[in-house]
Order: C-alpha cells, then sequence, then structure tokens
C-alpha cells in the first residue's frame, strides 16, 4: 500500500512589490492628510471631481509626451478585450484636461478642480515612492491671469500649515517665460550644451534635442560641473513674461507666502508656461519635494482642444502623512468602564448620545470589574468615567486630570442617571 504523499498548504499571497498595506497609526496620519485637504478646498471653492482610474493610452502618451520616462518607461498599459490600448493614470492632470474637453465643462470656467485618489507608476519603489501610489490635486482651467497662481499656492501653503508641517518646507519658485521666451531660453540650452556634450551623462545627452530643459535640473554629478554656468531664463524673458512673475510674487508677498527663486527649477515638456514650483524638505531624504506644480497652458491643445490657459498642483498623500506622523491621530474624548452588568443597557444608551454630540467614545464591559477600569485607564482617553449600580441606581464618576470644562460638562448633561 503506498502512501500518499501529503498536500503542501497553499502559499500565502504576498501583498505586489511596490504597493502597501496600511494600517493603524499610517493609515490615521493618511486619512489626516485627505481630510485637512477637502477642508481647505471647501475654504478656497475649489469643487470636486473624480475620474477614471484609466484612460484611453492616448490622453497620456499626447499630454505627457512619447519620450518622457513616464510614457515610455512608467505606465502600466493594458489591452482590453476589445484591442484598444488603455493606461493605468500615473497621474491626474491629463484625465482632468480630457474630462473638461469631454463634459463640457468649459462652460464653468474658470474651472476650480480638486480631485485625490491612487495613481499608478511602474518606478523602482524607494522612501515614501510605490508603483501605486495617492496624491491630492488641484488645478484650475480657464484662468490665465497671475491670480490663479498666486491661489493656487496661497491654498497649497495652508494645507501644509494645517498639517502641521510646514516648518523646514520652502516654496521654490521659478517662471518658464511665455512661449517665445521659452523658446529662445531653450535654442540658447542647446547651443550650449552641444559644446560639452561629450562630457555630459548618458541621459542629459539624449534629452539635448528632446528635452534639455531637464538637463538643468539633473542630479547627475557629471551635468552639475556644467549647469551652473547654463543660460538662464531670465535673459530672456518677454516685457510679459517679467510682468506675470511680478504679479505671482507680488500677490504671494501679499498674502504673507514665504519663497525662493530656484532659476533651475524647469518643466520639461513644451505645454508649460510662466510659473513653475516645488514645496521641498530635507526631512525626506534625496526625494524632497512634497508639493510640485505649474503653469501648463498649451496642453489643452495637445489633447485637441482650443487655447486654455491653466495651473495647478499635485502632492503625495504618503509622503505627507510621513511629514505628520502621529498629528494625524485625533484623541480619544472618553473612555466608559462599565462596573456593573445590570447596567448594560443604561451604558449602552449613554455611549451614543457621546458620540452623537460629537465625542469619540469607547466602552469596557468585559473581564471583571477591576480589569475594566484597570484596562480603560491605559486606554489615554481624556476623561474617564466609570459607571457603578448604587442602591440599585447608576452611579457616574468622571475621572482624569484633562477636564477640559465644556467637555466635562457636556459628558455631565449626557451621563446623568
Amino acid at each position: 500500500m503506498t502512501k500518499e504523499t501529503p498536500k503542501q498548504a497553499p502559499a500565502t499571497p504576498q501583498a505586489i512589490r511596490g504597493t502597501q498595506d496600511i494600517f493603524g497609526p499610517d493609515a490615521e496620519a493618511f486619512a489626516f492628510v485627505v481630510e485637512t485637504f477637502e477642508r481647505v478646498r471647501r475654504l478656497y471653492r475649489f469643487r470636486r471631481a473624480e475620474m477614471p482610474v484609466f484612460e484611453k493610452t492616448t490622453v497620456f502618451s499626447r499630454s505627457l509626451g512619447e519620450t518622457t520616462d513616464v510614457v515610455s518607461k512608467e505606465m502600466y498599459s493594458f489591452e482590453d478585450r476589445g484591442g484598444e490600448s488603455l493606461t493605468l493614470r500615473p497621474e491626474f492632470t491629463a484625465g482632468i484636461a480630457r474630462a473638461y474637453l469631454t463634459n463640457g465643462w468649459q462652460q464653468h470656467a474658470p474651472l476650480k478642480l480638486a480631485t485625490h485618489g491612487p495613481l499608478f507608476r511602474y518606478e523602482r519603489p524607494q522612501k515614501g515612492r510605490y508603483r501605486q501610489f495617492h496624491q491630492i490635486d488641484a488645478e484650475i482651467l480657464g484662468a490665465g491671469e497671475p491670480q490663479a497662481d498666486v491661489e493656487l499656492l496661497v491654498m497649497a501653503d495652508q494645507i501644509l500649515k494645517e498639517l502641521g508641517i510646514a516648518d523646514g518646507v520652502t516654496l521654490q519658485l521659478n517662471t518658464l517665460g511665455d512661449a517665445s521666451s521659452r523658446e529662445a531660453w531653450r535654442a540658447a540650452l542647446v547651443d550650449y550644451f552641444r559644446a560639452h556634450k561629450a562630457e555630459l551623462s548618458e541621459d542629459s545627452q539624449e534629452r539635448l534635442e528632446k528635452n534639455p530643459l531637464r538637463i538643468l535640473d539633473s542630479k547627475d554629478p557629471r551635468d552639475k560641473v556644467f549647469t551652473a554656468d547654463a543660460p538662464m531664463i531670465d535673459a530672456f524673458l518677454s516685457d510679459e513674461a517679467q510682468d506675470f512673475f511680478g504679479k505671482v510674487t507680488a500677490g504671494l508677498d501679499a498674502a504673507g507666502v514665504a519663497w525662493t527663486r530656484a532659476p533651475t527649477l524647469v518643466r520639461g515638456l513644451d505645454y508649460y508656461r510662466h510659473t513653475a514650483f516645488e514645496f521641498v524638505t530635507d526631512r525626506l531624504g534625496a526625494q524632497g519635494t512634497v508639493l510640485g506644480g505649474g503653469r501648463y497652458d498649451g496642453l489643452i491643445e495637445a489633447l485637441g482642444g482650443p487655447h486654455t490657459p491653466a495651473v495647478g498642483w499635485a502632492a503625495g498623500i504618503e509622503r505627507l502623512a510621513m511629514l505628520v506622523g502621529d498629528k494625524g491621530e485625533a484623541p480619544l474624548d472618553i473612555v466608559i468602564a462599565l462596573e456593573s452588568d445590570a447596567l448594560l443597557e443604561f451604558a449602552i444608551n449613554r455611549l451614543t448620545q457621546l458620540r452623537r454630540a460629537g465625542l469619540s467614545a469607547e466602552m469596557v464591559a468585559s473581564g471583571s470589574p477591576k480589569k475594566r477600569f484597570d484596562k480603560a485607564g491605559k486606554m489615554g482617553a481624556l476623561q474617564l468615567v466609570s459607571i457603578s449600580e448604587r442602591d440599585g441606581k447608576a452611579f457616574v464618576n468622571i475621572r482624569g486630570e484633562n477636564r477640559d470644562a465644556a467637555r466635562t460638562a457636556l459628558i455631565n448633561g449626557i451621563l446623568a442617571p
């Protein structure tokens, strides 16, 4: 009689590389970022929008450019059953621009939009960067005035302040000029870098003809030797472009938003104009940008629409949450230690009323009375309440050192037998 080979238990499924399961304090920090963004965008009257997680691949290849790393190396693209090439969105702006065109949202211009959600890029996972990641995003479409740039930057600054992470974060600001300024600058950069082509990094040699502006923000030491002496945009700015940038900086000064000039801060794609900006910190290692964006007056045209000025920014929720840390965890207002099972229904009724009054509340009602009280005392609530029985009636005792008068009065009013 032969023995049957015991069946091996199936392997436990593992998360896909570059994705994450968010729980506990990390999830609270993540939620705090989203809640703060939603609250502040309402103050600025940005309208909520939701777009599909996937689009036709051409939406991104036409908007981001076939030669960019995102399109050529990082997009999750697939063919559906109908034979059409679709792509999981690697960023929000292209999908928003497509929705603006196809849904007739031009009638609402200037249109202030805000959204958040997951994005997908096949890149090397590192601290604060994932293949499925999440962003908050704000855009103003159909507004060509510098005030739109100012409003977006002031809103971003307020979000960072209300998240409690503004210390050590710097707004870096630059101008890319108008179309003629940018083209003149681009030509000067090509002439300059051609003279040093053999000494540039391989990436920069490839970018020289296609995207020379991107050489300026190269981190490769071989390129940095030459970028310091490269032509800067200020020498090529038209009077109109100088005036536009002056109004942006004056608006920021009026709003009390600190900024610093960053003359090598660029956007490589041709449809970017005028303002480019990043909020940066040294608290996240080499990848220090926490929020970035700029004016993209030529994008709608690249997608086949009419000339439509627009400006926007995006920020990674995971990276913001890392800076938030445990500041995202809301305190527990009250915990009830129920010391008499005969009063369970009374305690459930009062617990429900506390929560409906806007107080976060928990109840410990299992184990011995002493253990219930000890467990409740370790939960870190602002106020500890014990409910016991005396002479056949509920006896409520509010304890704790964190006795805020208004909260205590509210609790007393609800818990009174």
